[in-house]
């Protein structure tokens, strides 16, 4: 029984943490942007919103390490969720700011699908928005300083992060740094996955709705014979009484 106690103990804290690292998540977001659309933030709030990042970052690495302890076979939690623990160390090894973005995001996606309240369609959703948002100001803030950059302004980099997630690709706006690029090859990967499960999650649902007629059409068949064979046997009842009632 050791073993349930120590899982329960980490499916608790799981749960009670919830709601509060989704939280630090709206909060990262916010201290992602603010120097990006303001680039003319002071020094302060600059470094402010860098505090908010690393502090982020450190309450979904300590999580990690939490569930780790609470977990009764840790090799086993490790290998289950390896990607977990990239995203700790990656900041580590190279504490980049675009390399702290992507850490976070994977931490905070990992950890958004573990909430049972969170459907496949919420979490997809929320997956393309925060993946259009923070592509978008990533780019941004590789491309505008860029000599022959062309993504200059947040509209841009918004436009060219919607047309490169959908893979339409216009050409209009288009990276010319190393890690615009990089950003731009990310995207267009995780474009096509969403959109494959997009049309996955579209599919299942026409074919639910599909099965659950044809069930519906099935019982209303049924109750339509066990009625049509009721209304035999009661002629056949009716015929046989009246048969004798002509008998002397």
């Amino acid at each position: 029984m050791p073993g349930m106690e120590e899982e329960s103990a980490r499916v608790r804290w799981e749960q009670r943490t919830q709601k509060p690292l989704m939280a630090l998540a709206v909060a990262f977001a916010v201290a992602y942007a603010v120097p990006i659309v303001h680039s003319s933030a002071s020094a302060s709030v600059t470094f402010g919103c860098a505090v908010v990042e690393w502090t982020v970052w450190g309450a979904f690495a300590a999580d990690y390490l939490v569930r780790l302890a609470l977990a009764e076979r840790r090799r086993e939690f490790v290998r289950r969720h390896w990607l977990d623990l990239c995203a700790v160390l990656l900041p580590m090894i190279q504490p980049l700011r675009l390399l702290r973005l992507v850490s976070t995001l994977l931490l905070v996606g990992q950890r958004a699908r573990m909430a049972s309240q969170i459907r496949l369609t919420t979490y997809v959703a929320g997956a393309v928005v925060g993946l259009l948002m923070f592509g978008s100001l990533a780019v941004l803030s590789v491309e505008r300083q860029a000599p022959d950059g062309n993504i200059r302004t947040l509209g841009d980099a918004v436009w060219w992060s919607f047309t490169t997630m959908t893979t339409v690709g216009y050409g209009d706006h288009a990276p010319t740094t190393g890690v615009g690029r990089l950003l731009a090859v990310g995207l267009m990967l995780s474009g096509i996955a969403l959109l494959g499960l997009v049309t996955a999650n579209i599919a299942a649902w026409f074919i639910s709705r599909f099965e659950s007629d044809d069930a519906e059409e099935r019982r209303q068949t049924e109750a339509i014979v066990a009625l049509t064979e009721e209304v035999r046997a009661l002629r056949a009842e009716v015929a046989a009484l009246r048969e004798h009632q002509r008998q002397p």
